[in-house]
């Protein structure tokens, strides 16, 4: 499945677009979810190439805040631990983009999430954790100011 911008209806998405760049389908599917709660759209990316496309349609034109597009992606959460993509060069991507980017791994890796926080991730959460916050992490990520993202 690839991303079409133009395929969205702007009246569904009261918070925005939230790329999910996940491929295992009951991470997708929590992490969709908890987008979902949080008050925005997720759109599921599984492979590099979703990823790219989406990228490269949200940086197709200058934001304009006086009439914010509502298929406009405003960020991304990436699981780490793709089979189809590099989860650390997802990050990367995102955070090339100018766009904020969160990511999901194994609490015990700490190599990982220390690349994904060195290739622009402002947070690395757990399984565990976003499991159980998982709605009012995404929240919080979306209506604070970005930290350096």
């Amino acid at each position: 499945m690839t991303f079409d911008p133009d395929a969205i209806d702007p009246e569904a998405m009261p918070g925005g677009l939230v790329a999910v760049v996940a491929d295992d389908l009951i991470w997708a599917s929590r992490l969709v979810a908890a987008v979902q709660r949080a008050g925005a759209t997720a759109v599921r990316m599984g492979s590099d190439q979703d990823l790219a496309f989406a990228l490269e349609a949200a940086m197709a034109e200058e934001p304009d805040p006086n009439d914010p597009d509502p298929r406009r992606i405003l960020g991304a959460i990436v699981d780490l631990f793709g089979h189809r993509y590099d989860g650390v060069e997802a990050v990367k991507a995102v955070h090339g983009a100018g766009l904020p980017v969160i990511a999901v791994a194994q609490h015990d890796d700490q190599e990982t999430r220390g690349l994904a926080l060195d290739a622009g991730a402002l947070r690395v959460f757990s399984y565990n954790k976003f499991f159980e916050d998982g709605p009012s992490l995404v929240r919080r990520w979306l209506t604070e100011p970005a930290e350096g993202g």
